[in-house]
C-alpha cells in the first residue's frame, strides 16, 4: 500500500538519466557550451580591424574627350599652333640671314675660285662656287649633277671637234662641219655655264624663283640642241647618227668616231631630260611662283645701280626739257 502514496508525477531517483555521474561530469566541466561561444572575439576584430584612411575626400574629375573640347580649349590650340608656325617661319628667317651674312663674308674675305687658274695665269676667276657652303644639302646631289652634265657636254664638243676635223681630212667637201664644230664649242661651252648652270646654281643658293623660271626656259632649249646634235643632220657641225651612217660606208674609221661621238650627245640629252624632271620636282617643293618671279625681277631691277643711275639721268633731263620749255 506504501507505492499508492507516492507521486504519479514524480522523477523516479533511479530512472532519472541526467544524474549517470558520466553525464554530471561533463555538463559541470570548465568548457563553454556550444551556444555560448563566440567566434570573433573582440581582441582579435580590434587587431584585424583595418583603420579608415585619413586623406580628405576628392571627387572624381571626369576629363573632356577631344571631340567635346570647349571654346577656350579650342582656342589655346588654335594659339599654339600659330606660335609654332611663326617660330618656323622665324627659323626659316634666321637661316637666310646666316646664308646672306656668309655670302656677305664670302663678298669681303673670299676670293673666286672658278675657273681653277693657276696664280700665276693672267686672267683671274670669276666665279666663287662651293656646293657644301653655299648650296643646301637637300638640293646638292642635283646641282653637282647639273655641273657634271656641263662638263661632259664641253667633253662631247671637243670630241665631236675633232671627228668633223677627221671627216674634214677624209674629204675636204666637209670643211663646214668642220669651221661649224669650232664655232659650237666655242659658243655652246661658255654659253651653257653662264645661262643654265649658273642660274640653277643661284637658284639652288638663294631659292629664287626667278632663277628657276630662266634656267627652265633655258635648259629647255639646251635640251632640243642635245636632240639635234644626236640626230646629227649633215652640214649642221654635228656628228650625230645621221652623219655617222653616211659617213662609215665611206670610211670606217671616221664612221666609228662620229658614232662615239653621237652616244655622247644622245646620254646629254637623256641625261639633260631627267635632271629637268628632278629640278621641276624640287622646285614645286620650294613654294616658288610666277608671282614671286615677277616680284624679284621688278625689285632687281629697281635695285640696280645702273638702273637708278640711268632713272635718275633720265628724269632729270625731262625735267629740265620740261622747265625750259615752260620758259
Amino acid at each position: 500500500m506504501s507505492h499508492f502514496d507516492d507521486n504519479p508525477f514524480a522523477e523516479p531517483a533511479g530512472v532519472n538519466p541526467f544524474n549517470d555521474p558520466a553525464v554530471t561530469q561533463v555538463t559541470n566541466s570548465s568548457i563553454e557550451p556550444i551556444d555560448q561561444y563566440n567566434p570573433f572575439p573582440a581582441t582579435t576584430l580590434a587587431s584585424q580591424t583595418t583603420p579608415a584612411s585619413t586623406q580628405p575626400y576628392q571627387p572624381a574629375v571626369l576629363q573632356p574627350s577631344s571631340s567635346e573640347l570647349s571654346p577656350q580649349a579650342a582656342a589655346t590650340a588654335a594659339q599654339t599652333n600659330l606660335l609654332r608656325q611663326q617660330e618656323e617661319l622665324e627659323r626659316k628667317a634666321a637661316e637666310l640671314d646666316r646664308r646672306e651674312q656668309a655670302l656677305q663674308n664670302r663678298g669681303s674675305g673670299k676670293e673666286n675660285n672658278w675657273p681653277p687658274l693657276p696664280k700665276s695665269f693672267p686672267i683671274k676667276p670669276c666665279f666663287y662656287q662651293d656646293f657644301s657652303e653655299e648650296i643646301p644639302t637637300e638640293y646638292q646631289r642635283v646641282c653637282k649633277m647639273m655641273y657634271y652634265l656641263w662638263m661632259f657636254n664641253c667633253v662631247a664638243l671637243f670630241l665631236n671637234m675633232l671627228a668633223c676635223l677627221a671627216m674634214f681630212i677624209a674629204a675636204l667637201s666637209n670643211g663646214t662641219d668642220f669651221g661649224l664644230s669650232i664655232l659650237w664649242l666655242i659658243l655652246f661651252a661658255p654659253c651653257s655655264f653662264l645661262c643654265w648652270y649658273r642660274p640653277v646654281y643661284k637658284a639652288f643658293k638663294t631659292d629664287s624663283s626667278f632663277s628657276f623660271f630662266f634656267f627652265f626656259f633655258v635648259f629647255f632649249c639646251q635640251v632640243v640642241i642635245f636632240i639635234i646634235q644626236a640626230v646629227g643632220i649633215p652640214k649642221w657641225g654635228n656628228s650625230g647618227w645621221i652623219a655617222a651612217f653616211s659617213v662609215i660606208s665611206s670610211n670606217k674609221a671616221v664612221g666609228a668616231i662620229m658614232i662615239i661621238v653621237a652616244i655622247l650627245f644622245t646620254f646629254c640629252a637623256v641625261i639633260s631630260v631627267i635632271l629637268l624632271k628632278m629640278v621641276h620636282s624640287m622646285y614645286r617643293r620650294t613654294g616658288a611662283s610666277f608671282q614671286k618671279a615677277q616680284q624679284e625681277f621688278s625689285q632687281g631691277i629697281f635695285t640696280n645701280k645702273t638702273f637708278q643711275t640711268a632713272a635718275a639721268g633720265a628724269a632729270s633731263s625731262a625735267a629740265q626739257g620740261a622747265f625750259q620749255g615752260n620758259n
